[in-house]
């Protein structure tokens, strides 16, 4: 069976796909990222006491700025009207920290791409918080946890290890909690 692209045309050029006739639903995606460091990187994050200042407060704000402009960054992306995004702060010490987003929308295209950049650029702006005190981070695996809404469907990804039905691993680690 063929997969066919949709961001591709009759003569294989890029296009935006026309999505005018697609009737409006409920849309919703949850994607994640880790950033793995070390221990007392880790620390310093979660007292505040990042070189930078207020780290999670500053990816919270970055993550959500970026769901709002996803359509800037991967050129077929269609301008959404975003109804909410969300972004959690899961702490795994000793040396993990998960960045999740929930990202909603009523309309006629999905967000799985603006959780996706959502919890990307959020992840950037932790290592660029802290790079100070640890170069060596890493980012990923980002993924979309699930999605649902759309002609398509839902999707929720077989691989969660003891996840609750939001993809939950453990409790929301919000900045200010």
């Amino acid at each position: 069976m063929a997969v066919e692209l949709t961001h591709l045309d009759e003569s294989g050029r890029p296009r935006m796909v026309d999505v005018s006739e697609k009737p409006d639903t409920d849309r919703r995606a949850v994607a994640e990222t880790t950033l793995r460091m070390r221990p007392e990187t880790l620390e310093a994050i979660l007292s505040g006491g990042g070189p930078k200042g207020a780290v999670l407060e500053t990816a919270q704000v970055a993550g959500v700025m970026a769901a709002k402009r996803t359509w800037e960054l991967i050129p077929m992306c269609h301008p959404i009207p975003i109804t909410g995004v969300s972004l959690s702060f899961l702490p795994e010490p000793p040396d993990r920290l998960v960045i999740r987003a929930d990202v909603r929308t009523t309309g006629k295209t999905g967000v799985e791409m603006e959780a996706l950049t959502a919890v990307s650029v959020a992840a950037l702006t932790v290592y660029d918080m802290v790079k100070a005190i640890d170069r060596g981070m890493e980012i990923g695996p980002t993924r979309l946890l699930q999605k649902s809404g759309g002609k398509s469907g839902d999707f929720r990804r077989e691989d969660l290890e003891g996840s609750g039905a939001d993809g939950a691993r453990s409790p929301d680690r919000r900045p200010g909690s």
